[in-house]
């Protein structure tokens, strides 16, 4: 009935991720939208949490929330920006130690998905995923 339909087919395939996702970012202790947080400021050392709120697309409540919870795990560090106004993420020592080993399973995640999808339909994909929702790059 709904063979056709993008909503219910987009949906049935992210709650098919949201389960492969969770399941490997589970011996972390952190949900995989936490450890995509975590990861980002690991790349991006000082990153405003207005800035990545903008890269991983949530909202300002959203990444509050998310950097309290990894603050309180000893695994985020909030500090005043230059202009005082900012809040900008550091990771501590643990969070950078943890980051490295996130990094490694999104690196198996990215393998796997590539391989199930083949690497050509898994590229055309993302591409049309980030074009639809209007992502750059």
């Amino acid at each position: 009935m709904f063979e056709k339909c993008i909503y219910f087919n987009s949906n049935a395939f992210i709650r098919h991720l949201n389960r492969i996702w969770d399941e490997a970012y589970k011996p972390s202790g952190l949900s995989a939208p936490h450890a995509y947080l975590l990861r980002l400021v690991c790349r991006e050392p000082g990153i405003t949490q207005k800035e990545t709120g903008r890269q991983l697309h949530l909202e300002k409540s959203t990444i509050t929330r998310f950097v309290s919870a990894l603050e309180a795990k000893g695994l985020l560090l909030r500090q005043s920006g230059e202009n005082g106004r900012e809040v900008c993420l550091r990771a501590s020592a643990a969070g950078k130690r943890l980051g490295r080993q996130l990094d490694d399973v999104g690196a198996a995640l990215y393998r796997k998905m590539r391989k199930q999808l083949g690497p050509e339909q898994f590229d055309d994909i993302v591409q049309a995923m980030k074009t639809g929702i209007g992502i750059p790059g």
